[in-house]
């Protein structure tokens, strides 16, 4: 095989995943005006399920737009062999490999989320204001996409480094080492996520004494769950929409509350939230997620071993002089159907553990309140309450409203 056919085969992989993608989404969006479920009756009046289709529309509208000006840039950008151009620019500052790729990666990474902007600046201060779910302020608007763009250059500029580091000095067997060192941080993310980066964006403050903390408490004794840290975090400075969710282990764990979800739910129904989350956390649902992208990850790493020396890779994309940075965008590029068939396979998994989770939930508390809870947070949300089944396979991490609800009032 050589170069130019890996090239189109590059290209084929675009257009068939942006054509199954702009397929799926129109697929689903002929349901925006599906009768509303029995089952699911009482969560929009009149009215609100309108405004639910209407948000719904203008969000699907957006994306093919959104959706298409990316597949042409990315297209545009392979044919007009825009990859070597940057990698020229990489080069123009240094010869040291490493440095080359920071600079490379760089590059792209500014280029991108400058053009991007002006579609998250949309989405948030037109479609999400239109329907009243935005509270973010441009200044804050901007102050986050800094912010995300230095802790992506520090931290990912850091690993970058550390991983090409290990390819110079090992070669072939650099995905070991590679393969530790993001094994490694990913625990450690996932241990100390809440502590060291939330505050970077979000306030967190120990939910105060009183009858919530004290019926949240008495649950977590009840199953046996050691729970002492409780946080609510400011969600609300930018979005109505709520959210709860476990993070840490062991002396670390803790659980997170949205202000947003304080406010739009009873204490019964946060507790039903919780016992959601706790359900997750007993049936070892986080450490099956957990090994498994560590696994996945070293899986990728391997098969990146055996193909990045190959000049092939480089070459794919028009640059002519091989290295690791360019290899590693090409192999991604090449890399993306295995990607979505994991993908697919981890929300197969995660779907059947929400199930787990809910029926846990409705054994050691109650389903009532779970269920009032669920449709509460739908109808803040102005959710999709009649997706397309194709589209729910691929995309939908969580069983829709309706099959989690059928599901927990089976016997």
């Amino acid at each position: 095989m050589n170069s130019e056919t890996l090239f189109y085969i590059i290209i084929g992989i675009i257009i068939i995943n942006f054509l199954k993608d702009k397929i799926l989404d129109a697929l689903n969006a002929k349901h925006f005006k599906d009768k509303v479920p029995d089952e699911l009756s009482d969560v929009y009046d009149e009215s609100e399920y309108k405004k639910s289709q209407n948000y719904k529309i203008a969000n699907y509208r957006f994306g093919v737009w959104s959706s298409l000006f990316s597949f042409v840039l990315t297209l545009s950008f392979l044919l007009l062999d825009g990859f070597e151009y940057v990698d020229t620019i990489a080069r123009s500052y240094s010869e040291n490999p490493i440095i080359i790729a920071l600079f490379f990666f760089g590059i792209i990474m500014l280029a991108s989320d400058i053009i991007t902007t002006p579609f998250s600046y949309y989405k948030t201060f037109v479609i999400e204001e239109k329907f009243g779910f935005n509270k973010t302020s441009k200044k804050l608007f901007f102050l986050d996409k800094i912010k995300g763009l230095l802790m992506t250059a520090i931290i990912g500029g850091g690993l970058l480094a550390l991983i090409i580091w290990f390819y110079q000095l090992t070669q072939d067997n650099f995905w070991l080492y590679a393969w530790a060192l993001v094994t490694a941080f990913t625990v450690f993310m996932n241990m100390f996520y809440a502590k060291l980066i939330v505050p970077l964006f979000n306030k967190q403050t120990p939910l105060e004494d009183g009858e919530l903390r004290n019926k949240i408490s008495d649950y977590a004794n009840s199953v046996g769950f050691n729970l002492d840290k409780i946080f609510v975090i400011d969600g609300s400075k930018r979005s109505t929409k709520a959210n709860a969710y476990f993070s840490g282990f062991g002396s670390e764990k803790r659980v997170t509350l949205y202000d947003t979800l304080i406010n739009d739910l009873s204490d019964e129904e946060i507790v039903s939230v919780l016992a959601h989350e706790v359900g997750h956390y007993k049936r070892k649902h986080i450490i099956f997620n957990l090994l498994t992208a560590i696994l996945l990850t070293g899986l990728t790493l391997y098969i990146l071993s055996i193909f990045i020396s190959n000049p092939l890779l480089s070459n794919a994309i028009g640059v002519e002089i091989p290295s690791f940075h360019v290899g590693l965008v090409a192999f991604g590029l090449l890399y993306a159907p295995i990607s979505e068939l994991t993908g697919l396979s981890m929300n197969y998994f995660s779907r059947k553990f929400e199930y787990q989770a809910d029926d846990y939930a409705k054994n050691t508390y109650k389903a009532e309140p779970l269920i009032s809870s669920l449709k509460k947070l739908s109808k803040n949300s102005l959710s999709n309450l009649t997706p397309h089944p194709a589209y729910v396979f691929v995309h939908y991490s969580h069983p829709t409203l309706l099959q989690r609800i059928k599901k927990m009032k089976a016997k």
